[in-house]
């Protein structure tokens, strides 16, 4: 039987279903079902004992309440899923309804058949962190990128574009990762950087878009406009302002004359997308998978396929990228869990914590496991982090010098 993944969000005081989501062989659970998973939660908070998570044979469940108001609950069947991922999965979730309805709504829960109704603008952006996809950012809490051989130019383009819209937040994306981004932009908090990337990707396909957002960090109850639009097919300029300008004065004056001389380098993000980066740039042939995480601008790479389809396709029956995939999101989350901890306290309190009698006396800076099918090596640096997945053919002695070097050409030879 296939995974599945369902997702409960009640009004916390009351244990009112607000909705239900899922993805995978799930059917509706009973009312009976929802209010014994939030009971006994709300039972343990009256003892108080605070119940985040537990495990059956073929399902883990994660409770988080937010802001005293919504409660979240999360089952899965899925092997790979940790409770640093699933606790990562619902600080999303209800970041995105901050997103689009705002703080205000979901923390003073006046008419709740009200909020039902608002909360279904959200449907799209929740099913996209359910559903499996090729970014990672709804993990590593950073944007999902894509490096371009024209990057220079790109950027130039989108800084003078910006400034015309009266703006000073702006990003060009390709397939919903992010090409170039306008200073500011990147100073946002990182987390409403992947939301805004995913929000755009979960969209239907669409020539302009005027969308009220609220930013969950920097402007929870105070909305801002995202305005976005298709340059050529895939690839969309994004803006983020107040009331003005007007989305048909930025198409008509500003998109058309700023945009049309680079139809070619915007035609070349496209070819770039799915590798992430100019296959001018070679990868040594036993790397299946590959992660990049700049730590100072929270923003990553990830690549499933790093010398193209058809070398993947070759290599496929023995590890598609399906697994490539989930092996990069398990080590990544095995590494920074007992590894590479992170410095907040809520990452702390989410990994998992690997027992060791001794402990360490240092602080790691690589790690590597070895399997059956495949090979992984991480490195840590003060601002990068890089996880790499090898073919079992690649000597393990060697892992770490194929690592060091390939950092060290993704740094040195890309603006990343």
């Amino acid at each position: 039987m296939a995974a599945s993944v369902q997702l409960l969000c009640l009004a916390t005081s009351s244990g009112v279903p607000l909705y239900c989501r899922s993805k995978g062989e799930s059917r509706q659970l009973p009312f009976s079902v929802i209010g014994s998973l939030n009971g006994v939660h709300m039972f343990g908070s009256n003892q108080d004992v605070l119940l985040t998570s537990t495990c059956t044979d073929n399902t883990r469940v994660c409770w988080r309440v937010f802001q005293d108001s919504i409660t979240l609950i999360v089952m899965t069947s899925e092997e790979d899923a940790s409770d640093l991922y699933l606790g990562r999965l619902l600080d999303n979730i209800f970041s995105a309804m901050v997103l689009l309805i705002g703080l205000d709504d979901l923390v003073n829960l006046k008419n709740v058949e009200r909020l039902k109704r608002e909360l279904r603008a959200c449907y799209k952006l929740i099913d996209s962190f359910l559903a499996a996809s090729d970014w990672i950012g709804d993990l590593t809490q950073c944007v999902d990128c894509v490096v371009s051989p024209d990057t220079d130019i790109l950027q130039e383009a989108l800084d003078v574009f910006v400034g015309a819209a009266e703006s000073n937040f702006g990003c060009l994306m390709v397939m919903g990762k992010v090409v170039v981004a306008t200073e500011k932009w990147w100073r946002l908090a990182a987390q409403e950087v992947m939301l805004l990337a995913w929000l755009v990707g979960s969209l239907a396909p669409s020539s302009s878009r005027d969308y009220p957002i609220y930013l969950p960090q920097g402007s929870p109850t105070v909305p801002h406009r995202l305005m976005t639009f298709q340059l050529v097919p895939g690839v969309e300029v994004c803006l983020l302002c107040g009331p003005t300008p007007s989305l048909q004065q930025v198409q008509a004056e500003l998109v058309e004359r700023f945009w049309s001389p680079l139809l070619e380098p915007l035609k070349g993000c496209l070819r770039t997308h799915q590798r992430c980066f100019p296959t001018s740039t070679p990868l040594h042939p036993s790397i299946l998978g590959l992660l990049l995480i700049n730590r100072e601008q929270n923003k990553n790479l990830f690549i499933l396929q790093p010398h193209g389809v058809e070398h993947s396709q070759q290599q496929g029956a023995a590890l598609p990228p399906t697994r490539r995939k989930s092996i990069l999101r398990l080590f990544y989350t095995l590494a920074v869990s007992a590894y590479f901890p992170a410095d907040t306290t809520e990452d702390k309190s989410a990994a998992l914590h690997e027992q060791f009698h001794t402990g360490f006396t240092h602080s790691p800076a690589e790690c590597y496991v070895a399997a059956d099918d495949h090979k992984c090596y991480a490195i840590q640096t003060q601002q990068h982090q890089l996880f790499l997945t090898f073919a079992p053919e690649a000597p393990t002695f060697a892992l770490r010098s194929l690592a060091t070097k390939t950092l060290n050409l993704l740094t040195k030879e890309l603006p990343f």
